[in-house]
């Protein structure tokens, strides 16, 4: 199975924003981006233009490597927003954050959306009563998403949630701790996505 394994911090130094893809790291003075706040590679620091392909391109990039989805992924979910009703754009996002992994991490039970992937396809989550093992999978509205007994123990999830503690998830999730638990109330709006993403350019560029 294809998959990143260089070093997650080059990500966000190419494309000059936080991606948040090392969880508490990011928020540390040992972020890549705090540190050299400039694109990798022997020409980094030199000057750079784009045309607007390229920022169309860098956009696109940015939200792909955001959710950690390949290029054959990310295109397939493009093609499915388009098809859908209303704004390919915003269907786009709504998708991505109806994966699963993402789900997972917005609920506190990881502090990346790579760890959540991980967990994921370990069997550590049912979704409505069933074992859960493809991170891709789209949740619908009212799906119950649950920490299975034998791992409610894993100091990695329970770091995860005690990290949460002072901070609220989105609006359209709702979290039980107790019960290791998480349900959908509803589909994700646009204007619960906080991201600085500008959906209209990838688009644009896959209109071309």
């Amino acid at each position: 199975m294809a998959r990143y394994t260089s070093a997650a911090c080059r990500l966000c130094r190419r494309e000059g924003a936080k991606l948040f893809l090392k969880g508490d790291r990011c928020f540390s003075p040992k972020c890549g981006v705090e540190r050299r706040a400039y694109p990798p590679g022997q020409h980094g620091q030199g000057r750079t233009r784009f045309s607007d392909y390229g920022v169309q391109l860098r956009e696109k990039q940015k939200v792909k490597r955001m959710y950690g989805l390949l290029e054959k992924q990310f295109l397939g979910t493009m093609n499915r927003a388009s098809r859908m009703k209303g704004r390919a754009g915003e269907n786009l996002l709504m998708l991505l954050e109806r994966r699963l992994d993402n789900v997972v991490f917005r609920l506190g039970f990881a502090t990346s959306r790579a760890e959540a992937r991980q967990l994921v396809r370990h069997g550590h989550f049912t979704v409505n009563g069933c074992k859960a093992v493809t991170p891709s999978m789209h949740l619908r509205e009212g799906a119950k998403v649950e920490l299975r007994e034998k791992s409610r123990k894993v100091a990695r999830i329970i770091g995860a949630l005690e990290a949460l503690e002072g901070k609220s998830v989105p609006q359209w999730l709702e979290i039980d701790k107790g019960a290791f638990s998480g349900v959908i109330k509803s589909l994700p709006a646009r204007e619960d996505i906080t991201l600085p993403i500008q959906e209209q350019l990838i688009v644009e560029l896959y209109s071309r």
